[in-house]
């Protein structure tokens, strides 16, 4: 049986996908589930120093050795400038279609022997992901469900319900939104903003992921999400 594919989609870029997908991972580990995950793109790598890369922190909350082989099988299109991944291809001269992309994850979503899925996209929900592709048509690509990660800085309320709106234009309504609060002492109160958010985001949970409580919010939210 194939796993169930749980996708991360971002309202903004460096936001906290990343931290969000590695507190599911923990959680679900937690719980007992078998456990994989897929970030297929990702651009701003660097092959010298990928420790605390979204590969490199995605691998530790898999528990997996960081080495080349499981590298491969995470993110196989890593690029070096940290740009949106077609820019990034074209600045190496590399072709980056985008059916090659959703036929690696979903060969390895069926060879897969884990309960649970996790794929993370890049940037944002409407990020250019591949040539003539977002990260909404990676998540069209591979029916699951998904959550919808939000920003706690000034503007995030209105990027998050943008791109709510859309995946429910698309009839891929987010499971839940998980709120990752900003490092930027400016930023807004934060509870404030997930008080704000969660007024308009109509019948979606919205779930609060304060820098304080580490992955402790994490567990809810797999509760929520496999409800």
């Amino acid at each position: 049986m194939s796993p169930r594919i749980l996708f991360v989609a971002g309202a903004h870029t460096e936001i906290g996908k990343t931290h969000v997908a590695c507190g599911l991972i923990r959680a679900a580990r937690e719980e007992g589930f078998s456990v994989d995950a897929l970030k297929p793109v990702v651009s701003g790598f660097d092959p010298d120093d990928w420790t605390d890369s979204d590969p490199g922190r995605l691998l530790a909350a898999l528990e997996r050795p960081r080495n080349k082989a499981e590298l491969d099988r995470l993110s196989p299109w890593r690029l070096a400038a940290p740009l949106a991944p077609p820019s990034a291809a074209q600045a190496e001269d590399r072709p980056l279609p985008f059916g090659p992309v959703v036929d690696f994850c979903r060969a390895r979503i069926a060879a897969s022997d884990a309960r649970l899925m996790v794929v993370e996209g890049v940037g944002g929900l409407m990020s250019p992901i591949a040539e003539g592709a977002t990260s909404l048509d990676l998540l069209e690509a591979l029916p699951g469900f998904s959550v919808l990660v939000g920003g706690g800085y000034l503007g995030a309320v209105s990027h998050t319900l943008t791109a709510l709106e859309v995946m429910r234009a698309h009839g891929l309504a987010p499971a839940a939104v998980v709120v990752s609060e900003s490092a930027d002492p400016d930023a807004p109160e934060f509870m404030g903003a997930v008080a704000l958010l969660t007024e308009h985001a109509g019948e979606t949970p919205v779930i609060p992921a304060s820098r304080q409580a580490g992955y402790a919010w994490a567990g809810l939210a797999l509760q929520v999400l496999l409800a």
